[in-house]
């Protein structure tokens, strides 16, 4: 037991140790950004302060050890609009093994429409089209070592593409969570995401012809040397409590510590009311004293409904303020059985 919350410990420490090591923002320099889009309806309803909270299938995303929570069966689906047109989806199942612990996989896309191939000689377009959008598959497993310490882990596949160009790598998640029984069962909780491979992009598109004079016509091929780049790393700790909890209401209250690799620090503070575990509405605010931010307010609603006691039908919402970028809408619809 001991050694369990040395790890734990460490955990938190080097969370909040790399939360105050960053001087100069990074951004735009890690490959498959996609993964920093969060995931779930009910967490950015919360403002992302989800890591003592998860206890749900998009726990993947926040934090694996949050899934050894999960006593059912459950599939999960998620969509969001994003800017531009673009859009992300992720799906989950996952299933607990008495005596074992709980499984899971999921599946994240990225994706947006065909956009027309641009040159300097044809501005309009050549008349060919090309796609972007990116993938990350994974499998999860996650176990409660004693009643109150619980630890998950993901790996997962990640490959973006764009034209002709691709790139791959592999990651892994770690999750720690303790539950101390006081405030109706205060959480307090740790994870790292995408710890991994760098990605490169590699295909035909960085292919140049020269043509060599005076030498009858001949050709040689060159390719553009292309840098190899970091996945989005992301640190975060957080404490989770269920502060009210009488009769058919609660009422949980959330802050998280993060970390990115590619960003500033920020904090990201939320609560959830649920009546009954029926009705839940949520909200939070996001990216908390970070700078050059453009995210902020968060709200949702969400309703759970039992049908003939066999299953759980989950619809959720959630909306998210993005400044001069305007919004964010996330859908979510699962089903525990």
């Amino acid at each position: 037991m001991k050694s369990l919350n040395k790890l734990f410990i460490f955990l938190v420490l080097v969370a909040f140790t790399a939360a105050h090591s960053q001087e100069l923002t990074k951004s735009g320099t890690t490959a498959a950004s996609f993964l920093k889009i969060g995931v779930g309806p009910r967490a950015v309803g919360m403002g992302g302060a989800f890591t003592a909270t998860a206890n749900d299938l998009s726990s993947m995303y926040w934090n694996p050890a949050g899934m050894a929570m999960n006593y059912n069966n459950e599939a999960f689906f998620n969509h969001v609009d994003w800017f531009a047109d673009m859009k992300c989806d992720y799906a989950a199942i996952g299933s607990h093994l008495p005596g074992i612990g709980t499984v899971g996989a999921f599946v994240n896309v990225f994706s947006m429409d065909e956009m027309n191939v641009r040159t300097l000689e044809a501005p309009e377009g050549t008349g060919e089209r090309f796609s972007a959008g990116g993938i990350a598959i994974g499998v999860n497993f996650a176990r409660e070592l004693t009643d109150n310490f619980s630890i998950g882990f993901n790996v997962k596949y990640i490959s973006e593409h764009i034209w002709h160009m691709s790139a791959t790598g592999f990651a892994l998640d770690a999750g720690t969570m303790y539950k101390i029984p006081v405030l109706n069962e205060l959480r307090i909780a740790a994870s790292i995401s995408n710890f991994g491979t760098k990605m490169k992009m590699t295909g035909r598109d960085i292919l140049i012809v020269h043509a060599v004079n005076g030498t009858g016509g001949n050709y040689i091929n060159t390719e553009i040397q292309l840098d190899s780049y970091d996945l989005p790393l992301m640190f975060r700790a957080g404490v989770a409590a269920d502060v009210i909890k009488y009769g058919e209401s609660r009422f949980t209250a959330a802050i998280d510590a993060i970390h990115p690799n590619d960003h500033y620090e920020a904090i990201n503070c939320g609560g959830e009311y649920s009546w009954n575990d029926i009705i839940m509405v949520r909200a939070g605010y996001k990216s908390l004293f970070q700078k050059e931010s453009e995210e902020g307010v968060t709200f949702g609603v969400g309703i759970h409904y039992r049908v003939m006691s066999a299953a759980l039908l989950k619809v959720d919402y959630a909306y998210e303020d993005f400044g001069r970028l305007t919004s964010v809408h996330y859908f979510s619809f699962g089903v525990k059985f």
